[in-house]
């Protein structure tokens, strides 16, 4: 996933230096809580919604490790804590997902998943156009397997 940093230039003066900085995702989605709610919404969606079937399969019959690991990494790759990295080291994303049969069409249903989770929890258009773009860029080199 895009790791780009938000931060804006550093504005300089003859008596001083300051910094400002553009809010990253992680205080533009809501923080903490927000993120939680999208996740949980996009697991919600994917035991619920028939179309989620391929992309449900891989998981576990419990959702809950599912759902703690995707809120955690979603927490750094934001900018805010590192709570996966803290645990788990590096996500070695593409590696994780090795064993996973992921071709286009679980691809696609990942993407649709998360584009209605965050519709369905009120993201900002905006914010949502930026994520699915990040978040197309990622599933799309996950893709391991034709079709």
């Amino acid at each position: 996933m895009n790791t780009e940093s938000n931060a804006a230039p550093i504005a300089a003066s003859t008596t001083e230096t300051s910094e400002e900085t553009s809010p990253n995702l992680y205080q533009l989605i809501g923080g903490g809580d927000k993120l939680r709610e999208l996740v949980d919404r996009f697991y919600d969606l994917m035991e619920l919604e028939a179309e989620f079937a391929g992309i449900r399969a891989m998981h576990p019959t419990s959702l809950d490790g599912s759902r703690d690991k995707l809120f955690w990494f979603l927490s750094g790759w934001m900018g805010g804590p590192d709570l996966y990295i803290s645990q788990f080291g590096h996500p070695r994303l593409r590696a994780r997902h090795l064993p996973y049969a992921v071709a286009s069409s679980e691809r696609d249903q990942w993407l649709r998943c998360m584009a209605w989770a965050m519709q369905d929890v009120g993201v900002a258009e905006d914010l949502q156009q930026h994520l699915m773009q990040s978040f197309y860029q990622t599933a799309d080199w996950m893709r391991n397997t034709p079709g």
